[in-house]
């Protein structure tokens, strides 16, 4: 292994605790340097104290930020649903019965084609400055597909989510109780070797409280961890649940009594927030400020999906968090590193400190603040990855 030192930083993105202050939670570093040795971040500081290294790398005076922590995304399937968004962009509203529409052309996919889409879209989100990722199954809803689903994931990340229990699979509209059974049976043991997390859409039209609890319980006897998509839609039992059952993040988290937001401030649970789906739906923005003044851990990520957030891009999301949500630049930027690291309770990933991956982003502008403050502009000229330069 040998040893690179990136420098001519104008500003540095560490998301170190120790370097945090009372205005941002960055840790920034003005004129830094980062040294890699092997896939880790060796050390951080000024450039005029970086220690010598094998290789020397200079971004001329541009920013750097750990790369972005995507800790929601539906990325298996297969078809699209353009005509599904254009008719909710002419006035019909969201509902999950869509999700049939991907469940179908899913199951009538190949293997091959299956894990082919999975890697266009991984490849679009790297570009974008995206180094870890988490995705689900859910676009199956039958043992076999849940499981196939898993098995492409798996060979692309560690963070695979077995979502089985994402709608009642159509096989099973007049048996909600009968397709809950085959989620926490059946197929809960043919998916499980191949999943980290347990999800459930908590919601109206999906899976209500008790079933939620039937199926994250059985997940954890299992040996998997909760995520819940909860209070999308609707105020509901989903982030309470969540909390509860110390899953690891409550997605969505639109609809928050004031309950809700108690919980999330005092629990382990990170709130998800996923702009991109209100984007895409109309619907309303989610409100940080409330959750972060509460003292509540948020996370930003992109839910990508072909029929509510069919987009890869974490910068997209950081200025709409920025732009409806109520987040500063700071606190979004954090939110979509160490904040979807939290997600995922990982420590390696999302922050630039010695010990952590060296997964980090390059800017075409001196400072992350542009990130929001250009919006739609690809900023993002180079990626490493576990030490290399990957894009």
């Amino acid at each position: 292994m040998s040893s690179t030192v990136i420098t001519n930083i104008a500003s540095l993105v560490t998301n170190d605790p120790s370097r945090e202050s009372a205005d941002s939670p960055l840790g920034l570093i003005q004129d830094a340097a980062v040294v890699i040795d092997g896939d880790r971040i060796a050390w951080t500081g000024e450039s005029g104290n970086a220690p010598a290294a094998d290789n020397r790398v200079d971004v001329g005076g541009r920013a750097v930020i750990p790369g972005f922590v995507d800790s929601h995304s539906h990325l298996v399937f297969a078809g699209d649903r353009t005509q599904e968004f254009n008719a909710r962009m002419s006035g019909r509203s969201y509902s999950a019965g869509g999700i049939r529409t991907t469940v179908a052309a899913t199951r009538a996919a190949t293997d091959e084609e299956l894990e082919a889409n999975l890697v266009r879209y991984l490849s679009e989100a790297l570009r974008q400055g995206t180094t870890t990722f988490e995705t689900k199954s859910g676009y199956g809803l039958t043992v076999e597909d849940e499981a196939r689903a898993l098995r492409i994931a798996s060979a692309h990340t560690d963070e695979v989510t077995y979502l089985g229990a994402h709608i009642v699979s159509p096989d099973y509209a007049d048996d909600p109780a009968g397709y809950v059974a085959l989620v926490t049976g059946e197929m809960l043991e043919a998916c499980a070797p191949h999943a980290r997390w347990i999800d459930v859409f908590c919601e109206k039209g999906a899976f209500d409280g008790d079933q939620a609890r039937a199926v994250l319980t059985a997940g954890k006897r299992r040996g998997l961890h909760p995520r819940v998509h909860a209070n999308q839609l609707s105020y509901g039992p989903g982030v309470q649940l969540a909390v509860e059952l110390d899953a690891a993040s409550a997605d969505h988290c639109t609809h928050l009594t004031d309950a809700d937001v108690d919980a999330l401030a005092q629990g382990g649970t990170v709130a998800t927030l996923l702009p991109g789906a209100e984007f895409s739906t109309r619907a309303e923005w989610p409100n940080a400020r409330r959750l972060l003044d509460a003292g509540a851990t948020v996370a930003l990520s992109t839910d990508c999906n072909p029929g509510s957030s069919f987009t890869s891009s974490v910068p997209f999301c950081i200025a709409l968090a920025v732009r409806d949500m109520g987040m500063t630049p700071d606190e979004a930027v954090w939110s979509a590193t160490a904040g979807g690291a939290r997600a995922l309770r990982r420590t390696d990933v999302g922050r630039l400190v010695p010990g952590a991956y060296a997964d980090l982003a390059v800017l075409d502008a001196p400072s992350h603040v542009h990130l929001a403050y250009r919006p739609g502009v690809p900023l993002v000229t180079e990626v490493w990855r576990r030490g290399s330069r990957v894009a």
